[in-house]
């Protein structure tokens, strides 16, 4: 007997001992579970995915910790069941058998939805730890979309202009800042053109999942052209266990077609997604066809669980006509603009350790635009004196229209529409913008504790420009090579108190280095609980930004031109300086209140902007008086010269002015499937500088005035609102997800704003007769879309969308209808595995 228990207990010591490198290299993957303030949750049930199939199961412990030992590899997915909670993030990622991995869940209560955002602190950050201004539009939101325009308008603090109808370009102003003040990122990487400037009306929605509008300077973590926010759009990852296929396909009126075929799934280490769609279009007015060919991919490989390597192509080709302002003409103008924007990016993340990820990124983008007349349109006045030689030959114009401001003033006449071959011109005619940007980043953030994140960032970027106007011998080129070396730490304090502390030194080639720094704090007067007042939480920020010039800005210098042509003593009395970076500041602060059992979240901020060395336009008509002892004929011809040499304007660092405003917001939900949010944004903004004012004064009072009110050109004066910028603008959108109906109504409504014709000397005698006052030029509009799908059957569904129901043509500046109603209707097919397999 004593003998067999000897045996046994060598075979058990055997097994124990065979076992123990089993154990010991087995995977492991834990983490743990918290809210979006940092709390920890107890109790939530999480489930582990494996290629498609939920394997096991596990609880959260008192601290919120959780850990599975897997034994496999393969691609793993974790998923959250908690009462009163939603999840917010989904990690998908490739484990090998024996990697350890750690990955931290974060739950938003099941009434609102908040999101994970990147542009305001530059690692994922749910929105509520960061005191920064950030909004993001969903799946939900733009899905149904053909653009970007309608769907940004239901932002807070924004206000969209398109010049026309769809495709047309299109402009974004973020709290009073101007267009080409906002950054434009894709997964990371600026999009935008040297100098900032983006055109909206020719991005679909193909290849995009989410957009993030960070509403603020934000130099600091992304260099220049950060000087009133940033909007990121991000590209969707495959994540099905087997390929997933989709098509979309839907007509409309206006001659409207749309189809779309998306591909996405992930096996292992390696996830894909792949996507193409065409979009064309009549429009509503003449000369106005529009069509757009889109596609992107997104590929990532993971060789080990610290390690991933991603990659994603954007590539659109769009063309659209270019009537001109419709309105102000009634003759279209036979003008096509034709783009074509490839946005490539790479990059490397690496945990070195569980405390320390870096990530390493690659970007390239190559913009250009072609914008092509073949011959000029209009009225030829004097008749049959468009051939004659100068200074006898006549001008091709519109139309006897009358000209109605929202303001209640109107004129009539004739507007200046092509200028003839015996003035200078020459058809065809084409003129090439090409946009080059290659970049490479490095950002490490490391946690010192769970409570303290220090993050480090390096940019190098070269750029090159050109405009090419052939036939003018216009032919500018710019090459710009930038630095930014940034540093930033966030942090709370016991989950109540969280702050951010960071800025950057940007060293550009163009205007030389610059400073950038932010601070933010965000303060829980009152924990999240239940009940009807149930969250209170404070905010305050300051941060500053910087833009950089674009190519046209440059090379349009004014002072470059005073120097060059012997202005040099209007150069020292007008005080013009060389160009310079414009600049921004922002104050901001604001409360947010959850309410009823956090079934509802109101938002309210208040922000003060100051924006100086805004770089303005002087049109040609006051040029040549800057240029001394030039006679009446001489200026006359300059002015001819630099209209022939398509400089219709310079440019010179002269405007100043302050923004200051309010947006009050609310988000909330009633059950799972129904969502609202709504907001409303009051803006007041005084120019407190411009060249328009203190130097055509200097200059005998050259400013024109209708009735004796003085107007501004090509910009605004002293005192007077920045065009475009509508002091007050709202919206509202309610949606409902369902199982198999999904519904969304949307609503965007803004006030009059200032503006011009822009029709200086453009009247039949060269005068200002068509000009107006520039106080509530521009209408005020309503915009009203409606949309839904229904599943028919597992893999088809049927879908509309609906777009200004109330066919206002007001939503462009004056002179440009905007698309009335229109509608289309479409199916969608689906095949493929949806979701993993419940586990059993």
């Amino acid at each position: 007997m004593l003998t067999f228990f000897w045996r046994l207990r060598r075979y058990l010591a055997c097994v124990l001992f065979l076992c123990l490198p089993v154990a010991a290299f087995a995977g492991v993957i834990r983490g743990t579970v918290r809210d979006t303030t940092g709390a920890t949750i107890q109790g939530a049930t999480i489930l582990l995915g494996l290629n498609g199939t939920y394997i096991r199961q596990t609880r959260s412990a008192s601290d919120g910790t959780f850990q599975f030992v897997t034994g496999h590899s393969g691609r793993f997915t974790l998923v959250i069941q908690a009462h009163t909670f939603r999840q917010l993030n989904v990690p998908a990622f490739y484990a090998g058998q024996s990697d350890s991995v750690e990955r931290t869940l974060i739950l938003e209560p099941e009434w609102v939805h908040e999101s994970m955002v990147v542009s305001a602190t530059g690692t994922p950050t749910p929105q509520d730890e960061t005191s920064e201004p950030t909004s993001v539009l969903t799946p939900t939101d733009i899905d149904r979309q053909e653009d970007f325009v309608d769907a940004l308008r239901i932002e807070p603090g924004v206000s969209v202009v398109q010049a026309g109808q769809r495709g047309a370009q299109t402009s974004l102003f973020l709290r009073g800042g101007d267009s080409d003040a906002s950054l434009t990122l894709l997964d990371g990487i600026p999009i935008d053109e040297i100098g900032g400037i983006f055109d909206y009306g020719n991005m679909g929605n193909t290849g995009i999942q989410s957009v993030e509008t960070y509403r603020g300077p934000d130099s600091n973590l992304y260099g220049a052209d950060a000087a009133s926010g940033v909007v990121q759009f991000h590209t969707p990852e495959g994540f099905t266990s087997s390929p997933t296929v989709t098509f979309r396909g839907d007509v409309g009126n206006f001659h409207t077609a749309r189809n779309e075929l998306d591909l996405a799934g992930s096996h292992n280490r390696l996830d894909y997604y792949g996507a193409y769609s065409w979009l064309q279009t009549s429009n509503a007015l003449p000369m106005d066809q529009y069509h757009e060919g889109a596609a992107a991919g997104n590929l990532g490989w993971q060789p080990t669980a610290n390690l991933a390597l991603r990659g994603t192509v954007h590539y659109i080709v769009s063309a659209v006509g270019v009537p001109n302002a419709w309105n102000f003409y009634f003759i279209p103008d036979d003008r096509k603009q034709s783009d074509q924007n490839l946005y490539v990016t790479g990059s490397l993340e690496y945990q070195l350790t569980s405390d320390f990820h870096n990530r390493v990124e690659y970007g390239a983008t190559r913009k250009r635009e072609q914008s092509q007349q073949w011959y000029p349109a209009g009225i030829c006045e004097p008749v049959n004196s468009c051939n004659l030689a100068y200074p006898n030959a006549g001008n091709f114009y519109g139309e006897d229209v009358t000209i109605r401001g929202a303001n209640g003033y109107q004129v009539v006449g004739q507007a200046l529409l092509d200028y003839s071959t015996g003035n200078g011109s020459v058809y065809p005619n084409r003129l090439d913008l090409v946009s080059n940007r290659d970049q490479i980043q490095y950002q490490g953030d490391y946690h010192f504790t769970p409570h303290i994140t220090g993050l480090v960032g390096f940019h190098y970027e070269n750029e090159r420009g050109d405009e090419r106007e052939p036939v003018y011998a216009l032919n500018d080129q710019v090459e710009r090579n930038n630095y930014d070396y940034l540093a930033e730490l966030t942090g709370d304090f016991h989950s109540r108190f969280f702050y951010t502390l960071g800025g950057s030194l940007e060293r550009y080639q163009l205007f030389g280095t610059q400073l950038t720094p932010r601070f933010g704090l965000s303060y829980y007067l009152v924990r999240p609980r239940h009940g009807v007042f149930n969250g209170t939480r404070v905010n305050f920020d300051f941060a500053e930004g910087v833009r950089e010039p674009t190519v046209a800005d440059q090379a349009g210098s004014l002072y470059t031109f005073l120097q060059a042509n012997g202005g040099a003593a209007t150069i020292a009395s007008l005080h013009i300086p060389q160009l310079e970076a414009p600049t921004s500041r922002t104050w901001q602060g604001g409360l947010e209140q959850a309410m009823l059992g956090e079934r509802m979240i109101v938002h309210l901020n208040l922000f003060h902007n100051e924006f100086g060395r805004q770089i303005e336009s002087v049109g040609v008509g006051l040029i040549p008086q800057l240029l001394p002892g030039l006679t009446a004929a001489q200026q006359q011809q300059l002015e001819s010269t630099l209209n022939n040499d398509g400089a219709f304007s310079l440019t010179v660092n002269s405007e100043a002015f302050r923004a200051m405003g309010i947006e009050f917001t609310v988000d909330g939900g009633v059950g799972r499937g129904f969502r609202y949010k709504a907001g409303y944004t009051y803006l007041d903004t005084v120019v407190q500088r411009s060249f328009s004012s203190d130097n055509q004064a200097l200059l005998g009072g050259y400013e024109p005035t209708l009735n004796g009110i003085p107007i501004g050109i090509y910009s605004p004066l002293d005192g007077a609102r920045p065009f475009r910028r509508p002091p007050h603008t709202g919206y509202f959108s309610v949606s409902y997800a369902g199982t198999r109906w999904t519904v969304l109504g949307t609503g965007a409504f803004s006030s009059r704003s200032d503006d011009s014709t822009f029709l200086g000397y453009m009247d039949i005698n060269q005068g200002n007769s068509l000009l107006l006052p520039n106080r509530n030029l521009d209408f005020g509009y309503a915009n009203i879309d409606f949309g839904g799908s229904f599943q028919l059957f597992q893999h088809l569904a049927i879908y509309g969308q609906a777009e200004n129901l109330l066919s206002d043509q007001h939503m462009a500046p004056i002179g440009y209808p905007s698309l009335p109603f229109n509608f289309r209707l479409g199916l969608r097919i689906a095949v493929g595995k949806q979701s993993a397999t419940p586990l059993q």
